[in-house]
């Protein structure tokens, strides 16, 4: 019983290696090499962030905000902001981003 699970194990082993993908030859894997047979991949479409959607309008509190994301963007990019009493680069604690 044991030789037939080795056997099993071999062929099984043997099998995997003869079907796994070819490699190219280590040639062709040099930095510059070109590669023929590479398909061309093309990047998913990425939906534009949230912060596309704001802009700096002269809004420095937290009670004008809508969103914890909006305060972060006004925060982070406008000037005269007033919505980081403890300095520790979370806006609006208590009202969004908290």
């Amino acid at each position: 019983m044991k030789k037939f699970v080795v056997l099993v194990a071999l062929a099984g082993l043997a099998w995997s290696y003869l079907h796994k993908p070819a490699t190219p030859p280590q040639d062709s894997l040099r930095i510059g090499a070109p590669r023929a047979a590479d398909p061309v991949r093309r990047a998913a479409p990425v939906a534009l962030p949230a912060a596309d959607a704001f802009r700096c309008d002269g809004r420095t509190h937290c009670s004008q905000m809508r969103s914890c994301d909006e305060a972060t963007y006004f925060l982070r990019n406008c000037p005269g902001t007033q919505m980081d009493g403890d300095h520790d680069g979370v806006p609006c604690e208590r009202q969004w981003c908290g």
